[in-house]
């Protein structure tokens, strides 16, 4: 009875030291790399239309899409008219996204303002959407997460003027950055969008 007794108190201490030295959360036992969450995509993100709408990106799902911060009153404004180009040439590989900004002090005083300037002087068509910061920490979502590689995965620029350009993937994967003087029609974003 005796050894019963210390065979009995052996196993509990056992099994309590078991206890005591097992971690509580179960995702301290999993390798960082499993219980990491996968960067969001472009689709997670929901955007205002420039008439005020919802728009989810992802209903672009299974096409490239080619995110441009513009403006009215920049020198670069005229890549418009490239844009609007790109957009019906290639309409079955990228989709243009127009994001009017005032972060450099060159957009007009209202969204619509912005429609009817772009509609009336380049016949543009493709989706644009309410103005938006596009650098700091003023930034929109959408553009935070363009410019962060942390969170994309692939590109730390934060556009430094009117007309930058995001390459995104058919998964929604940021690609590629384009500073103001890459064209919209430039042999190497038409070699990116080919891909």
């Amino acid at each position: 009875m005796k050894n019963s007794l210390i065979l009995t108190l052996a196993v509990a201490a056992s099994a309590l030291a078991f206890t005591v030295a097992k971690p509580t959360n179960p995702a301290a036992m999993t390798p960082a790399n499993e219980t990491a969450k996968p960067a969001p995509s472009v689709y997670d993100f929901t955007v205002k239309s420039i008439d005020g709408k919802d728009v989810k990106l992802s209903q672009y799902k299974g096409k490239k899409l080619l995110i441009v911060n513009t403006a009215s009153k920049c020198g670069f404004t005229p890549q418009y008219k490239e844009l609007e180009e790109l957009s019906k040439k290639y309409a079955g590989k990228v989709v243009v996204l127009g994001f009017p900004s005032n972060s450099f002090n060159q957009e007009l005083a209202s969204n619509a303002e912005v429609a009817s300037f772009c509609e009336k002087n380049y016949g543009v068509t493709f989706p644009l959407f309410e103005t938006v910061a596009v650098k700091g920490d003023q930034a929109a979502p959408l553009y935070k997460y363009l410019s962060d590689k942390t969170k994309n995965g692939a590109v730390s620029d934060a556009p430094n003027w009117n007309f930058c350009k995001y390459l995104v993937n058919e998964k929604g994967q940021v690609v590629k950055f384009y500073g103001s003087k890459v064209t919209p029609l430039s042999p190497e974003l038409l070699a990116d969008i080919a891909k």
